[in-house]
């Protein structure tokens, strides 16, 4: 039986080794020209934490970005613009919706003194 801090240890000098590689330049160049990896049905239900029905759902009704290879039955969808989709419902901080405010009051006093 080996010793489990070996193991462990090596384990420890493989994900570095891993770490390494990921942050080499010539990886993220190749990341960066590697086409995006269309979702199917079931993997985008897993990247939005819904059910398969639940996505069926929402393509009916228009609610998703979905895409669909001509004369297939397919739904494909890609990862950018599921997370595009879920930004749209972000919601802005009260700092936020203050500042946006405070800018918008400053800009119309500005516009209502240069009429005078």
């Amino acid at each position: 039986m080996q010793n489990p801090f070996d193991v462990f240890a090596k384990d420890l000098r493989e994900i570095k080794i891993l770490i390494q590689e990921l942050n080499n330049p010539l990886n993220k160049a190749y990341a960066k020209t590697e086409p995006e990896r269309l979702l199917n049905v079931q993997e985008a239900a897993v990247f939005l934490s819904l059910t398969v029905p639940t996505m069926y759902s929402k393509v009916s009704k228009g609610e998703l970005p979905v895409c669909k290879a001509p004369g297939s039955k397919r739904l494909y969808f890609s990862r950018t613009e599921l997370i595009n989709y879920i930004k749209t419902g972000r919601r802005k901080s009260n700092s936020e919706i203050e500042q946006e405010a405070e800018a918008y009051l400053s800009n119309n006093k500005k516009r209502l003194n240069n009429g005078k």
